[in-house]
C-alpha cells in the first residue's frame, strides 16, 4: 500500500468514525417552555406545549401579535429533519403575511424571521441550518412582493430547543415570524 493510499484510507476511516459518532449523539435538552416563558422569550405561544401534542407539517410559526393584527388564523409550521424547503402548507399563511405587511395594517413594518433547529447536530451546523430556513422564508416573502429589507432573517439554531423526542424535535424545526422594528 503506497503512502498516498494509506493517507486516503486513514482520512476515510476518520470521517466514517466521525459520522457514526455524530449520528449517535443524543443531546440533553431543557423541558418544554411554559406559556409564560414563551411570552418572555418572544416565542409564539402556539409553539409551546408538551411533547404529546401532534405538530403540523408546515414550517413557520407566526407570532400571536402578527396573527391578531393581520387576521391570520393560527398556523403552526415545522420543517422536516435536515430541511430548509418552504412547503405548500406554508404558502397560505406566508401569503397572508405578505399582504398584511405590504397593503394591510402592518404595511411599512418589518418582520424578524428566526430560524430554529432541533438539538441533533453540532452548534455550528444547527445555526447554519436555522439561517438557511430563515433565508428560505425571506426569499419566499420577497418573491411574493415583500421588500427584502423588510424581512430580517436570523438564526438561533438549537439554542432554545425543547424537544426530547421526534414530536418535540419537529416543533423545534421552524422559522418564527415576529414583528420587527
Amino acid at each position: 500500500m503506497t503512502l498516498t493510499n494509506r493517507i486516503s484510507f486513514a482520512t476515510l476511516a476518520t470521517l466514517a468514525a466521525l459520522a457514526v459518532g455524530c449520528g449517535a449523539n443524543k443531546a440533553t435538552v431543557a423541558p418544554p417552555a411554559t406559556a409564560s416563558q414563551g411570552a418572555q422569550t418572544g416565542t409564539p405561544t402556539s409553539q409551546q406545549g408538551s411533547s404529546g401534542q401532534s405538530p403540523t407539517s408546515s414550517n413557520v410559526a407566526i407570532s400571536d401579535e402578527i396573527r391578531s393584527k393581520c387576521g391570520i388564523s393560527d398556523a403552526d409550521a415545522y420543517f422536516p429533519f435536515d430541511s430548509a424547503r418552504v412547503t405548500s402548507t406554508d404558502r397560505t399563511p406566508l401569503d397572508q403575511v405578505v399582504k398584511c405587511f405590504t397593503q394591510g395594517p402592518l404595511a411599512g413594518h418589518s418582520v424578524k424571521l428566526v430560524g430554529r433547529a432541533d438539538p441533533r447536530g453540532s452548534s455550528d451546523y444547527n445555526l447554519t441550518l436555522g439561517q438557511s430556513r430563515a433565508d428560505a422564508v425571506s426569499s419566499y416573502l420577497a418573491a411574493r412582493g415583500m421588500s427584502k429589507d423588510k424581512a430580517q432573517p436570523t438564526s438561533r439554531g438549537a439554542m432554545d430547543a425543547t424537544g426530547t423526542d421526534e414530536g418535540g424535535w419537529q416543533r423545534d424545526r421552524r422559522v418564527d415570524v415576529l414583528l420587527g422594528d
